[in-house]
């Protein structure tokens, strides 16, 4: 597969998974993390800002390849 439509396939998926991800954080927001302390809930929202970039990586890597690879 060429690199291009790697690229396209794998724009596509971030989308979509982006999209899926921050309504589930949206939801975990919501529910739990509202009880919590001020702390927690500090902590609580710079993981699930950040943790959304971990699951993509494969993905990344697998888009970036050299074509023939």
């Amino acid at each position: 597969m060429r690199q291009t439509h790697r690229k396209l396939i794998g724009t596509v998926v971030m989308i979509v998974f982006v999209c899926v991800y921050a309504l589930v954080a949206m939801a975990l927001a919501q529910g739990r993390i509202t009880e919590a302390s001020k702390p927690v809930q500090t902590i609580a929202y710079i993981v699930l800002g950040l943790i959304w970039v971990l699951p993509l990586l494969p993905l990344i890597k697998w888009m970036e390849r050299k074509d023939g690879s």
